[in-house]
C-alpha cells in the first residue's frame, strides 16, 4: 500500500498536469480566428505560481520546466525561453514560500505581480539581446496585468475548488 502522504503528493502533480494541459488546450482552440483581440492572462502561468506557493512538494521543477517546454513548442513561441523564465519565477517563490505562507494574501499578491514583471523584463531583455523579434510592449504589459489581475482569482479557485488553501494551519487541520 502506498503511503498517504505519497499518495497526495502524486494525485496532486498529477490534478496539476491535468489542468495545466487543459489551459493549454483552450490556448490552441481556435476560437476567433483572423480576430486579434486583447491579449489574456497567462492562466498556466498564474497556476503555477499558486500551486508552487500552496503545495510545493506536489509540483516538482522538472515538472514545471517539461510542461512550460510542451507550452513553448506548441504556441510556436522561442524554444525554451518561457520555460526558462517560468522555472526560474516559480524557483524563486518557491524558495519564498516559507516565508510568504503566513503573510496576507494581499502581500503575496504584490509579491507575485513584482516576480511578474521581473518576468517580463527579463523575457523583453532575452529576445532583443538574440535578436529575436520582439512583442509590441503595449501587448506585453497588458498580458502582464491581465495575468497580474487573473492571481487572485487563480487563487481563489486553488483554495475553495482544488483545496490548497494558503496557510500552514489551514493546510494542517485539513489532512488531519
Amino acid at each position: 500500500m502506498i503511503d498517504p502522504s505519497r499518495q497526495r503528493r502524486i494525485v496532486g502533480q498529477a490534478l496539476f498536469v491535468a489542468l495545466f494541459l487543459a489551459i493549454l488546450f483552450w490556448r490552441l482552440l481556435p476560437l476567433a480566428p483572423g480576430r486579434i483581440g486583447w491579449p489574456g492572462p497567462d492562466l498556466a502561468l498564474c497556476l503555477a505560481l499558486v500551486w508552487v506557493l500552496r503545495r510545493p512538494e506536489q509540483v516538482p521543477v522538472l515538472t514545471i520546466a517539461v510542461l512550460f517546454l510542451i507550452e513553448d513548442i506548441l504556441l510556436m513561441r522561442p524554444m525554451g525561453l518561457g520555460a526558462a523564465m517560468a522555472v526560474i519565477g516559480t524557483e524563486a517563490a518557491r524558495k519564498r514560500e516559507q516565508r510568504w505562507r503566513e503573510l496576507p494574501f494581499m502581500v503575496e499578491w504584490l509579491r507575485v505581480a513584482m516576480l511578474l514583471a521581473l518576468m517580463m523584463v527579463a523575457n523583453r531583455i532575452l529576445l532583443a539581446m538574440f535578436f529575436l523579434p520582439l512583442p509590441p510592449l503595449g501587448q506585453v504589459i497588458l498580458q502582464s496585468l491581465a495575468t497580474i489581475a487573473a492571481y487572485p482569482l487563480v487563487a481563489a479557485l486553488a483554495g475553495r475548488v482544488l483545496g490548497l488553501p494558503r496557510g500552514r494551519a489551514e493546510r494542517d487541520t485539513r489532512y488531519r
